[in-house]
């Protein structure tokens, strides 16, 4: 067995450390939002909350749970992350899978166009006008077809892709295999890895999503999804008028409603991650050398 050195061991504690640091900066604001949404109303006017609950309240909670505004769109974003996740993996392995083929025409020129799309776009204003002249203001697909394909998840599922050897694809050719069943039958069952990352990548950015609804959706209210009707909440929330329709009024009960609807819609995608935590680094890393 190798024995480290003093330097390196000196160099894995600083990294151990660092990692820790940065871990605890990362959880810290959620264990307080944590405590406050769970307070009582006295101990949050008093601001005596920091990271464990004083007079343990679960009114915040009951009071959003219990909210059919919250319950829509709950269900609403769950339904759309879904789907936008789906169509997402679909998409982004109808684009991948032929850039892996050699005899493809053309495809360093499609490698080519596709990356530019990562650094330049027509903008807020053109692309406004275009999802204008196509109908889709005020409408759902307007949440799911715009952001359907990422060229950076689209580059990693390729590299996954490239990483499968080429003997597996020759050997089904051989057999008469078509290109659609050589995905179904060798690439897809392969690639559990990359697709548990890419779902995980996808569907915490449309959970997390707010900006495209902002933009697009103004009046129909059903489509909200659930970090705009909290971006609304929350940026109008010293509004009187706003205040007491969401009954941010009583003193100290603002601060613990707004922690408890910050929870509500954070806790469900983090409890998505340790399902897939043994997919992610393989997902991310495996065929990322090869090109």
């Amino acid at each position: 067995m190798k024995i480290k050195s003093a330097k390196t061991q000196l160099g894995d504690w600083v990294f151990v450390i660092f990692c820790v640091l940065i871990s605890i900066i990362c959880v810290l604001p959620m264990i307080n939002l944590a405590a406050k949404s769970l307070s009582g109303t006295d101990f949050l006017i008093r601001h005596e909350v920091y990271l464990w609950p004083k007079g343990f309240n679960l009114e915040a909670y009951q009071t959003v749970l219990s909210d059919p505004k919250y319950q829509r769109a709950f269900v609403w974003t769950a339904i759309l992350t879904a789907i936008c996740t789906v169509l997402s993996l679909v998409m982004t392995t109808l684009c991948a899978y032929p850039l892996i083929f050699p005899q493809l025409r053309g495809r360093s020129a499609i490698n080519i166009f596709i990356t530019i799309t990562m650094f330049f776009n027509a903008g807020t204003i053109p692309n406004y006008l275009l999802m204008s002249d196509l109908h889709l203001l005020e409408n759902p697909l307007v949440l799911i077809l715009p952001s359907c394909l990422s060229v950076y998840n689209m580059i990693i599922m390729r590299s996954f892709f490239y990483g499968i050897p080429d003997s597996l694809r020759e050997s089904a050719e051989i057999d008469g295999a078509t290109f659609v069943q050589i995905l179904m039958k060798i690439y897809i069952p392969l690639s559990k890895p990359v697709f548990a990352t890419l779902a995980l990548f996808y569907a915490v950015g449309r959970w997390n999503g707010y900006g495209d609804a902002l933009m697009y959706i103004k009046t129909n209210k059903q489509y909200f999804p659930l970090q705009l009707l909290l971006y609304n909440i929350l940026n109008n929330v010293n509004a009187v008028e706003v205040a007491a329709q969401e009954g941010f009024m009583q003193p100290g009960l603002k601060d613990s409603l707004k922690s408890a609807t910050v929870m509500f819609a954070t806790v469900p995608i983090l409890l998505i991650y340790p399902w897939l935590q043994k997919y992610f680094i393989s997902g991310v890393t495996i065929g990322a050398v090869k090109e």
